[in-house]
């Protein structure tokens, strides 16, 4: 009788099991071969090792979501079988070390564990699906503002790890507006590498300008604090602006907000 009982008691919880990991497997769903929605990102794919496709209704609910990474068979190419009805579309693409959470187009939200990378974003407030083959080709531009820091001297040899802690910005960002929509302090770890001496820190910011609160953690092999200092950085949307500092903590030699090459187009603004 005991057996009995333990044999249906694994059966109830092998069910309950798949029953959580069929709820995951809809959530994100597979390009659907058949599909007569297809959504192609504009040549050249801009650089990203990720690409998140979503379709919400009009109220935000989302109806289906397809993830891609490089290396995967039709990167930049997805298919969609949804029922006739009027659509929102959220493509994002990114290289963080894992998916935004995109279960409301207005809150696209990136995570501290997962990191905050370069990101471009495609949205449509309205797609008609008739059930009728419909081919989309979109174009997606860069959201991100990017603080650039750059020591001028060399970074002792004790120094294991760097922690960059700021706020200003945002982690998440509303799809509608390509703007960042939460308060943030956002963290990015870097180990430390001879020679290595320039470190790239993304985020998404409120309006097209703002400041960023940086914290710079200076830590050994066990973790322990060796040099902190903090800057003010000002910032402009789809921009860099590089902090050029000594190491030691002085003063800034120099903040220029600049111009990439494949960046938005603007002025270079020293400070």
């Amino acid at each position: 009788m005991a057996e009995e009982v333990g044999w249906k008691a694994c059966l109830l919880l092998c069910f309950l099991l798949l029953s959580c990991q069929q709820v995951t497997t809809d959530d994100v769903e597979v390009s659907d071969p058949d599909g007569s929605l297809i959504v192609s990102i504009q040549d050249p794919l801009p650089p990203c090792t990720r690409i998140n496709y979503a379709f919400y209704t009009l109220a935000g609910t989302r109806v289906k979501q397809v993830n891609q990474q490089t290396g995967t068979s039709g990167f930049g190419r997805v298919a969609f079988q949804l029922q006739p009805d009027t659509y929102q579309l959220v493509v994002v693409a990114h290289s963080s070390n894992g998916n935004p959470t995109m279960t409301n187009p207005h809150k696209i939200q990136f995570t501290n564990a997962k990191g905050f990378t370069d990101t471009f974003l495609y949205y449509c407030p309205e797609v008609m699906v008739t059930g009728e083959e419909l081919q989309l080709t979109v174009t997606l531009s860069r959201i991100v503002s990017l603080c650039r820091v750059v020591f001028s001297d060399s970074i002792p040899q004790d120094v294991a790890t760097l922690q960059f802690t700021y706020t200003g910005g945002s982690g998440a960002f509303d799809a509608s507006t390509g703007l960042g929509c939460v308060r943030s302090t956002q963290k990015m770890e870097f180990p430390v590498t001879p020679d290595q001496r320039e470190f790239d820190l993304y985020t998404f910011l409120h309006s097209t300008e703002g400041t960023l609160h940086l914290q710079v953690a200076a830590q050994d092999k066990q973790g322990h604090l060796l040099r902190q200092c903090t800057y003010d950085v000002p910032m402009e949307q789809h921009q860099i602006t590089q902090l050029t500092t000594p190491f030691s903590g002085a003063a800034p030699t120099d903040i220029t907000i600049r111009l990439h090459p494949d960046w938005h187009n603007g002025p270079t603004i020293p400070f």
